[in-house]
């Protein structure tokens, strides 16, 4: 029996041509065949296609992991600060405590009472709420005042200024002059609109009056700018000056003026609560008084019509 002649056919890799064989496929080295038609480009294509895979792998990897490491280092930053402010608020005096419940006391008999400006402190009179405080302080025998303090524009913070209350006390010759700050609405200076939760969270453990030496209150004005700017930071905002830290220092630091509270008096009324007499009211200029111009309206007899 004849043997016939068999024909191979294989396809190149681009698939543009077919090339034939024919004979004895033993004599046929598939390997040399295939990778013949494999020029140095097309291997080189293929190598660095394998190299980018596992390139583009690493990468991801690495990013997985730069992306865990900074959640790691972000949770152990709040964490601390969290401490850092705990630490500070725990810590207390006997004078800061005396302080602490006659400014209570004083803002817990001033709610609810109308004052020379006729208006009440849960109305907003920050004003009136700070004599309240400071005359209650005066009685107890402390050096009370409020305190004004401005500051100008410069290079690092603009201008701007802030009313507080300070006690001053010189019992201790040893200790020295000891200056205790007062602030009724600690908490808002601090609020952030933008502020990220972590932020916001820790905006909350503050108290909203605060009563507590200078060296205190630098401490708590330095943990929380530290955090707005972390937190401004990590949302790619720019921070405002007003913000910074050397700005919130000189709210308090910056003092040009300390005026002693006049001792407010109180009346039987409650309503008639005022140090000075009301305020006359006021014509307006764009009224005219009738009866003065035509006293014959005087006249007019009033019907009643049923």
């Amino acid at each position: 029996m004849a043997r016939r002649t068999m024909s191979h056919r294989i396809l190149m890799c681009d698939k543009s041509e077919i090339v034939t064989f024919s004979g004895d496929p033993a004599s046929i080295n598939i390997s040399d065949t295939i990778f013949g038609f494999l020029n140095n480009e097309s291997l080189k294509s293929i190598h660095l296609d394998f190299c980018d895979e596992n390139e583009n792998d690493d990468d991801d990897d690495e990013g997985e992991e730069k992306d865990e490491s900074e959640n790691v280092e972000d949770n152990q930053f709040w964490e601390t600060q969290h401490q850092l402010l705990q630490g500070v608020l725990y810590r207390t005096t006997s004078l800061e405590s005396q302080i602490r419940n006659i400014t209570k006391e004083a803002i817990k008999e001033g709610n609810g009472i109308i004052c020379s400006c006729r208006r009440t402190p849960d109305d907003g009179c920050k004003t009136c709420l700070m004599k309240e405080v400071c005359s209650h302080l005066q009685i107890a025998g402390f050096n009370s005042a409020i305190c004004k303090s401005k500051w100008k524009n410069s290079p690092d913070i603009p201008s701007g200024e802030h009313t507080f209350i300070d006690v001053i006390d010189s019992s201790n010759p040893k200790k020295g002059e000891v200056r205790v700050i007062i602030e009724l609405n600690f908490r808002a200076e601090f609020e952030m609109a933008r502020g990220c939760e972590e932020y916001n969270r820790l905006v909350k453990n503050l108290p909203e009056v605060f009563i507590g030496k200078i060296e205190r209150l630098l401490s708590l004005i330095k943990i929380l700018c530290v955090a707005a700017k972390k937190c401004m930071k990590d949302k790619k905002m720019h921070i405002g000056p007003w913000r910074k830290q050397k700005y919130m220092q000189a709210k308090w630091l910056k003092t040009r003026e300390r005026v002693e509270a006049a001792k407010l008096t109180y009346s039987s009324s409650m309503d008639e609560y005022s140090s000075q007499p009301p305020p006359r009211p006021r014509a307006s200029m764009l009224t005219v008084d009738l009866l003065e111009n035509f006293p014959s309206l005087h006249l007019i007899t009033t019907v009643e019509v049923v």
